[in-house]
């Protein structure tokens, strides 16, 4: 069996999802990735054969997007030509994780895939939303890489096409401890955003992955990290809690290895927002505006008891089979 799976590169989640299931789709063929857009910083090592600048995210310097760098660097002339050129009719299977070009090229050349990952959720209608809706953001969610058969990944079981998250091995075969040091992932804060925060809360030790640093180092109570997957993962696994934005997977990873949970969604992204809406229910805190005050949030995080729900892992021989066996039904 040939199988393409599309890669959306918008951030480093959906990538980590294609590295975990790379070796359980070997067992079922011979895979090709293809990478669309540019906002990665993981070091990606996947057979990636293809690849398209797409449509990348630029955010603004603390906590939102920059929605004139994202639109001046899309390029519909260049999406088009690349969805003409992927050779889709040479492969059995079509993954799309929520890739445009790839469901503009299934379109163009009349042939089927599967959307698989997190968006594919939010075809749902009971999939948790926030208390105000963004027409446009359902628009991008069910419109912006549509496919004829969804299988969605979620924090629970809001419909019948929705299964657990895909947590790495390396967290499901953890054994977590706690050395009490606050693990600490916002891709869309730049350093001087939150730097003052959390040395006002001089007492705790932060972890703090961030792009643009080249080597692990200490200033006061601040260690900072460059983004790594490997050290990300010991760090999670040995934190008491992490600070993360409000993606999937960081959060879904977290919650299963029962940690301390606090979200900031970047501003104006409505999925990320959908996520703390769903976050919110399961009782996890979550904080929207980066105030003079959130050292004191800090603090009253790390000293609630909040009893967060138990996640479980994704079966993927089980999920991968039923893709398989139900690809072209």
């Amino acid at each position: 069996m040939k199988i393409f799976y599309a890669i959306q590169a918008t951030g480093n989640g959906h990538i980590s999802r294609a590295t975990q299931l790379y070796p359980y789709l070997q067992k079922f063929g011979e895979v090709d990735f293809f990478l669309s857009g540019n906002n990665a910083s993981l070091d990606i090592k996947l057979p990636i054969k293809f690849k398209s600048k797409g449509c990348s995210l630029h955010y603004s310097k603390c906590g939102g997007l920059n929605y004139w760098d994202i639109v001046k660097n899309i390029k519909p002339r260049q999406i088009y030509k690349d969805a003409d050129a992927l050779p889709l009719k040479n492969y059995d299977v079509i993954i799309n994780d929520f890739d445009s070009i790839t469901s503009l090229a299934c379109k163009m050349q009349k042939v089927h895939s599967v959307q698989l990952g997190h968006q594919a959720s939010f075809i749902s209608a009971n999939t948790p939303r926030p208390e105000k809706k963004s027409i446009m953001g359902e628009m991008i969610l069910k419109h912006y890489a549509p496919s004829p058969k969804n299988i969605g990944l979620h924090f629970e079981k809001y419909d019948s096409f929705i299964l657990p998250p895909i947590i790495k091995d390396e967290i499901v075969q953890a054994e977590p401890t706690n050395l009490k040091h606050i693990t600490v992932y916002l891709p869309s804060f730049d350093k001087d955003c939150l730097e003052k925060a959390f040395n006002k809360v001089n007492d705790v030790q932060f972890h703090w992955f961030l792009q643009g640093v080249e080597f692990k180092h200490t200033i006061g109570n601040i260690t900072y990290f460059p983004v790594n997957q490997k050290k990300f993962n010991n760090s999670l696994i040995s934190c008491e809690g992490i600070i993360t934005g409000g993606g999937f997977e960081t959060p879904a990873e977290a919650l299963y290895l029962k940690k301390k949970v606090l979200s900031i969604p970047i501003r104006s992204h409505y999925e990320q927002e959908c996520n703390a809406a769903a976050l919110k229910k399961m009782g996890v805190p979550v904080v929207y505006e980066i105030a003079a005050d959130f050292d004191i949030i800090i603090e009253d995080w790390l000293n609630s008891n909040t009893l967060y729900p138990t996640i479980k892992p994704n079966n993927i021989p089980e999920t991968l089979q039923y893709l398989f066996d139900t690809y072209k039904q």
